[in-house]
């Protein structure tokens, strides 16, 4: 529970807390049945454990009866450092939003973990809330506004869309200043919410900017990039790069050492802006 920092919740209502050990299919069974009863549960564990090993009770009890159930999804992507493959979340959007009925966010950073925390507890439905483990830059204030399903414009820019979920929002920003230091305007969004997804928003970048690099630390197959593709292709079609993990598993290693290793960095991202640049040339 400290690892997730879900104790401090215990030490405040212990009476409200209960602690399944590692059994992740019964909690998320006890919890559907408890939003049953009227209650509206909070399930947390690694993100490896409650969206793979629990994927059946969260698709089959939860997810088909549209329970009430929120899910706290942590250690996501390589940073989570020395626990290696088996503890990182890699898969984890992919597997949670092609099942029907749940809402999928994974927040910029501490302050939009909050907000996305507080808010589904008022949204119908299950949730799945991605998060990591390490601390991340904060790119949001208790005001930046928050709204599931609705994509926030970071930084405008003409020539190319950087689209990008969690930390790598930061990345992403990292790379617009790097590419402005080469005279390229690039668009950054924060698309926080995986499923549903902000068309709008997604739409207006690859018809205005016509090129698009989307930013995840996660498997590029399957994933947030595949989601923004599927929604862009049938639509608005422009060249396309995604970062993220490219079909391998994590290893243990330093954080830092890791997204460079993956090509997770800033300077990763504005490359393939690069590249899409000149293919929108070409």
């Amino acid at each position: 529970s400290s690892s997730l920092c879900v104790d401090r919740f215990r030490d405040a209502f212990p009476d409200r807390f209960i602690q399944t050990g590692i059994a992740e299919q019964d909690m998320m069974c006890l919890a559907a049945g408890l939003s049953l009863a009227g209650k509206i549960p909070f399930v947390s564990t690694y993100g490896v454990f409650c969206t793979g090993r629990a994927w059946d009770q969260l698709r089959t009890t939860v997810a088909y009866a549209k329970l009430n159930v929120k899910v706290g999804s942590g250690h996501g992507g390589v940073s989570v450092g020395a626990d290696g493959a088996t503890h990182q979340a890699l898969e984890d959007i992919s597997i949670t939003r092609t099942i029907p009925n749940v809402t999928v966010i994974v927040p910029a950073d501490y302050n939009e973990t909050v907000k996305a925390t507080i808010l589904s507890a008022s949204i119908q439905g299950p949730v799945v809330i991605r998060f990591g483990r390490e601390k991340v830059p904060v790119v949001t204030t208790k005001e930046t506004p928050f709204e599931v399903g609705r994509a926030e414009v970071f930084r405008d820019g003409k020539d190319v869309s950087l689209i990008a979920c969690g930390q790598m929002v930061y990345e992403s920003l990292v790379a617009a200043g790097i590419l402005a230091k080469k005279g390229i305007s690039a668009r950054v969004i924060n698309c926080h919410t995986v499923k549903p997804l902000d068309r709008e928003t997604i739409f207006a970048a690859a018809r205005e900017t016509g090129a698009i690099v989307t930013a995840e630390e996660h498997q590029v197959m399957g994933g947030f990039g595949s989601a923004i593709a599927e929604a862009v292709s049938q639509n608005c079609p422009v060249p396309m790069r995604m970062i993220g993990i490219q079909d391998t598993f994590g290893q243990s290693g330093d954080p830092e050492e890791l997204m460079k290793a993956y090509e997770l960095t800033g300077q990763d991202i504005a490359k393939a802006a690069l590249d899409v640049i000149a293919m929108k040339k070409g």
